[in-house]
């Protein structure tokens, strides 16, 4: 484990937590999740993630499914509803033409209008959907009505679970890549590492980035994005980053680099005791 300088000075009293890597694997719940979560049950926390397929009712679905204290769907946060919340805001009753899973078209449907005539945005997410078809809508409203290019998340490829059985898929960065390339557009990111995903967890759980910590699995997303943007950072190698996997010399280091979540807590009852309120009523 690893602690930044910084925690002499200030400690911070919010949690952002990624899921899949960090909480469980596919429908299987990570040792020590379950206490972890008991353990912030009185602690300002949300669960952030750039995966914009479930809903946040499904992901509270999720939790209850596997075994896990089922979170209210305002403790949710997906890449999916930061995106249709920031498209409103841009432009209030927009227009859109989405490629991706359900999840994704819901949020967007709850603020904008699907249009594949007249779209102000082509929005990428993941999931099946890309197919030449829709490709060429895409591109033909981009260049040829001006519609902006959106992307709910960056990651170039995704860990999943599928009939017991570990997959790699392509994530949102590798599905907006064909619209990148044919029309010469940069897309608008939405998740991490960029920083509007962080800025819209923050704004609801009402801290500064410098009260919360971002707990993820993933270098290049969570430890980067949150460090840039001032957070404290935890690191749990139980996702796509092994143990024995050597630090991207590139991405700055997090104040915390643990193997699982029992060292996680551990740390966090050394260093900053007041974030996990319940833990003496759970230990």
């Amino acid at each position: 484990m690893s602690r930044s300088p910084h925690l002499t000075v200030h400690a911070p009293s919010a949690v952002l937590l990624d899921m899949d890597g960090v909480l469980f694997h596919g429908d299987c719940p990570l040792p020590g999740a379950a206490e972890m979560l008991a353990l912030l049950a009185d602690s300002p926390h949300l669960f952030l993630t750039n995966n914009p397929i479930l809903t946040p009712s499904q992901v509270c679905e999720k939790f209850a499914r596997i075994g896990l204290p089922k979170p209210p769907e305002d403790r949710v946060l997906t890449s999916a509803v930061a995106t249709a919340a920031w498209l409103a805001q841009q432009q209030p009753g927009f227009r859109y033409f989405s490629i991706g899973a359900a999840g994704l078209d819901h949020a967007l449907s709850q603020v904008g209008v699907a249009d594949a005539g007249a779209a102000d945005f082509v929005v990428i997410g993941e999931g099946p959907g890309l197919d030449y078809d829709s490709l060429a809508v895409g591109i033909n409203l981009i260049l040829k009505r001006g519609a902006r290019l959106v992307v709910t998340n960056p990651d170039h490829n995704v860990d999943a679970v599928i009939n017991g059985c570990h997959r790699i898929l392509p994530g949102g960065g590798a599905l907006v890549a064909p619209f990148v390339a044919a029309t010469g557009q940069q897309p608008v990111v939405i998740g991490k590492p960029e920083p509007l995903l962080y800025r819209m967890a923050l704004a609801r759980l009402e801290v500064e980035p410098e009260e919360a910590v971002m707990l993820g699995d993933r270098p290049d997303t969570d430890i980067d994005g949150a460090a840039r943007l001032g957070m404290f950072t935890a690191l749990v190698r139980s996702g796509r980053f092994a143990p024995s996997d050597p630090w991207p010399e590139a991405l700055p280091r997090p104040d915390w680099d643990c193997t699982n979540l029992s060292e996680v807590m551990n740390a966090w009852r050394r260093d900053c005791p007041g974030l996990l309120r319940s833990a003496g009523r759970t230990r």
